[in-house]
């Protein structure tokens, strides 16, 4: 009952909000389109503004192309919301002032929407460069172990694929030959490769890309939020398998003397009748004096995972809010929603993600792939983030 309720104040709350939007594009359209058949534009414009939902109905196999349509169209149009909700209010605003100044009015309509239209545009066009565009970031981090060698363990990573309609292969062969360029010890999915439905990872069998990825000590990765969602944990786990890729639930592999322990995602508490192992339980019995590399996927618990002896947690999750100001929210709502922090002895590092929820768009976000340089002989004493090139020191 609880979640109907939520269900139909959120599909209420959307029903407002597009009501509002659908309202000022008329009003432009008519200004624009004397005449326009007034109904049969809100038929239209009701049909695009909930077509993401409409896309994630069940439908018959021969359906499934035009579900599938109605998904990409309604990504598209998220965005177009989020960026309405932002600039109408502002329109609006300046034109109560323009009114309550005496000034006159007649082309406000047809001025103040292609202005926010070209906007737009400009939003969009920046966006996509954002979210198609992948910068790698390195972190060079000292931990205080030793695997008996003085070259750097390098740790290829990657989170928030969100494979499905809209990231699809093309993206996908850029994250592998990216990658494969590090040419990486361990290569490390920090949950979320799946945009929650397996259908299309299987359709357009991206686990074969997947199977690109090289590593000296193997490919690992755990589930995020998106994988319960789409409810095909154990197929998604056996497609991996079959390529050479463990998923991690709950569970902690050695190789070259590092310990890569993956956790359930947070929101196997919600959705699993046992829930999820506690940090300390997990590693209950593991040599603390060899180097501990966790991930979790959402970045929460950053103080147990120190207390418990982790020396690298990896998240993902937050995309950096993906299309500001909403990284405004995500930093409030997390102790790191993005980038680095240091917590005792803990190096935490959460990615903004590769891939995109929803629209392939990003403001004051950037799609990203993490290089660590773990050095762990003890012959560094700082860090160093390097972003594009350009290093900078992180006293650690």
């Amino acid at each position: 009952m609880r979640m109907l309720a939520g269900a139909a104040v959120m599909v209420l709350v959307l029903g407002l909000v597009n009501v509002y939007i659908g309202w000022h594009l008329s009003v432009l359209l008519q200004a624009w389109l004397p005449g326009m058949n007034i109904a049969a534009y809100w038929t239209v414009f009701l049909v695009i503004s909930f077509s993401y939902m409409i896309g994630r109905v069940p439908l018959p196999q021969a359906l499934r192309p035009v579900g599938r349509l109605f998904k990409v169209i309604g990504s598209y149009y998220l965005a177009c919301m989020e960026f309405a909700v932002i600039m109408l209010p502002l329109t609006d605003l300046l034109y109560g002032v323009l009114v309550l100044a005496g000034v006159g009015l007649s082309a406000f309509v047809t001025e103040a929407g292609t202005t926010v239209l070209v906007l737009l545009a400009v939003f969009l066009i920046w966006g996509s460069r954002n979210a198609w565009s992948t910068v790698v970031r390195t972190h060079r981090l000292k931990v205080d172990k030793s695997i008996g060698t003085s070259v750097p363990l390098t740790v290829a990573v990657a989170s928030d694929l969100h494979l499905g309609n809209i990231v699809g292969n093309r993206h996908l062969r850029r994250m592998v030959r990216e990658m494969n360029a590090m040419n990486p010890d361990i290569v490390l999915l920090a949950g979320d490769v799946l945009d929650d439905s397996i259908e299309p990872f299987i359709r357009n069998r991206m686990e074969q890309q997947l199977k690109q990825l090289k590593a000296r000590y193997g490919v690992y990765a755990v589930l995020g939020n998106h994988e319960y969602y789409g409810g095909s944990i154990a197929q998604y786990t056996e497609v991996m398998r079959s390529v050479g890729i463990q998923v991690l639930q709950d569970e902690v592999v050695e190789t070259s003397g590092v310990y890569v322990v993956g956790r359930k995602d947070k929101t196997a508490e919600a959705m699993e009748a046992g829930g999820r192992l506690s940090v300390e339980a997990l590693l209950e019995g593991l040599d603390r004096s060899k180097p501990i590399l966790m991930m979790d996927h959402q970045p929460t618990g950053f103080g147990i995972a120190s207390e418990a002896g982790v020396d690298v947690l990896l998240s993902g999750h937050t995309h950096r809010g993906q299309i500001a100001p909403n990284h405004w929210i995500t930093r409030r709502l997390f102790e790191l929603d993005w980038g680095y922090l240091l917590k005792n002895k803990l190096h935490v590092i959460v990615s903004s993600g590769y891939g995109t929820w929803g629209p392939p768009i990003r403001l004051a976000s950037r799609s990203e792939l993490i290089k660590l340089e773990l050095v762990l002989d003890g012959s560094m004493s700082y860090g160093e983030d390097k972003v594009s090139g350009a290093a900078k020191p992180v006293l650690i």
